[in-house]
């Protein structure tokens, strides 16, 4: 099997990320496409460093095993399958849920962090950097943890001007510079979901 066209979206927590990968996905035949989410490597709760507060700095690169995501690049790439317990952000399951990733002409990968490790961003072919304003990214946060997450709106805040903000300045946006295309999301980002579509389209002939 020929190499598969690496596709990274990058960018920080409620740029878009999620909302540009889902949109590819319906664009994208299902059988040729493997999606990898940075999330399922997040280092287990009870491998977490907990500051003074006993909280968790999960926007912080330490918090993941990234070598384990370059390692499962790696083997997608030489042709192998890849089997990843699925993070569940510590909400307790009786029997964890395992994901198979099969090697695929396309893959796209997507995270905070997928352009940290130089050996990881040299594999991707084409790096997209989703990005919004302060109080764009806020809103959606809080709107995403309270109802998919269960989180209380003074958790989220908390988190978000603790860990969030600060992380994001530090390691998240250094990594727009990395990327190939800068999509800007503060209302949509249908003209960028169009172009970067057609482009996969063409790379699969």
């Amino acid at each position: 099997m020929n190499k598969p066209y690496i596709l990274g979206i990058c960018g920080g927590s409620g740029s878009g990320k999620t909302y540009l990968l889902r949109r590819l996905m319906e664009l994208l035949p299902k059988d040729k496409l493997t999606f990898i989410s940075q999330d399922n490597y997040y280092k287990k709760i009870e491998e977490q460093i907990k500051n003074e507060d006993g909280l968790v700095n999960y926007d912080h690169p330490d918090s993941l095993n990234l070598k384990d995501m370059e390692e499962s690049l790696e083997l997608l790439i030489s042709g192998q399958s890849v089997s990843v317990e699925e993070y569940t952000f510590n909400v307790k399951v009786d029997k964890p849920h395992y994901l198979l990733y099969k090697p695929n002409p396309i893959i796209i990968l997507e995270g905070l962090f997928i352009y940290h490790r130089p050996k990881v961003r040299d594999l991707i072919d084409f790096k997209v950097f989703v990005e919004a304003e302060e109080h764009v990214k806020i809103s959606r946060r809080l709107k995403r943890d309270l109802v998919e997450r269960a989180y209380s709106f003074d958790e989220t805040l908390r988190d978000y001007e603790k860990f969030v903000a600060p992380m994001y300045r530090q390691f998240v946006e250094p990594q727009r510079f990395q990327s190939d295309l800068i999509v800007p999301n503060n209302v949509h980002m249908e003209k960028a979901i169009e172009v970067i579509g057609d482009h996969l389209l063409k790379v699969l002939g």
